[in-house]
């Protein structure tokens, strides 16, 4: 059964608790106007649709099913790699993932897939068993891989857990997201696990690495006018050495 706009404009609305009011500021309507289109006393406009969709920062998967809903054709599409639209954003990727070296470079998917790395991470991501195409999601639920190579894994493990909650919570709820922090949480090392004193600014990731204690911090890049569904949630993630050590380990292995 097809969901009325209406329906679904007041859904987005309570995810983001925005009152019809604050609603109608943000996208330059009246809030009399939203509550019309709410009950369907009024019918959208496709860039009404738009408007509205973009105020309440509506994902783009979302954004085509709320057109769809209010009878127009989807606005947004989803493209591979590897198709010739898509050449520039790839040199950029590569030129960014490569000029980061010596130090390691993630390309992520939505679901946390390994979409591309550079030549420092492709060595890190195999001490681990991992390479491009497999789910972080996944290596983070086998004790095996991350929390195994992750030294300080519980207060990582506490990080990603409310990252994959707020990246859900952006997403108006994503199966797949919940699924993996449900599993962190249940984790009792994360469960139990709570910082004694004031908290830091950044927390680094400590990998063990091949007899070698390796800490990071991260940075995580979009493309901040992707209108592309795919491309708007790809995270390139750039790691930097937390410590002298870990800087003078990848630097001299670069340099032999």
């Amino acid at each position: 059964m097809e969901v009325a706009f209406g329906s679904a404009l007041k859904e987005w609305r309570g995810k983001r608790r925005m009152s019809q009011l604050e609603l109608g500021l943000t996208a330059n309507v009246s809030a009399r106007h939203v509550a019309f289109l709410e009950t369907g006393r009024s019918r959208p406009s496709r860039s009404m649709v738009l408007q509205l969709a973009k105020a309440l920062d509506v994902p783009r998967p979302a954004r085509n099913i709320l057109l769809h809903a209010a009878g127009f054709a989807q606005a947004y599409r989803m493209r591979a790699l590897d198709e010739d639209a898509m050449r520039d954003v790839r040199a950029a990727i590569d030129w960014t993932i490569s000029r980061h070296e010596p130090y390691p470079a993630l390309v992520l998917d939505r679901h946390w897939s390994l979409v591309a790395v550079n030549a420092v991470a492709a060595k890190m991501i195999a001490l681990m068993g991992l390479s491009v195409g497999d789910s972080l999601l996944a290596a983070m639920a086998d004790r095996d891989k991350l929390p195994k190579a992750i030294e300080n894994w519980p207060e990582v493990g506490r990080h990603m857990l409310h990252r994959l909650r707020t990246e859900s919570a952006y997403f108006g709820g994503d199966p797949v997201l919940d699924a993996a922090g449900k599993q962190l949480a249940a984790d009792p090392e994360i469960a139990n696990y709570h910082y004694e004193g004031p908290l830091p600014a950044i927390v680094p990731t400590r990998y063990r690495m091949a007899g070698t204690l390796l800490s990071f911090i991260s940075t995580i890049a979009q493309f901040g006018t992707a209108e592309d569904m795919a491309l708007a949630d790809l995270k390139i993630e750039l790691m930097f050495p937390a410590d002298a050590a870990t800087q003078l380990f990848l630097e001299t292995s670069a340099g032999s």
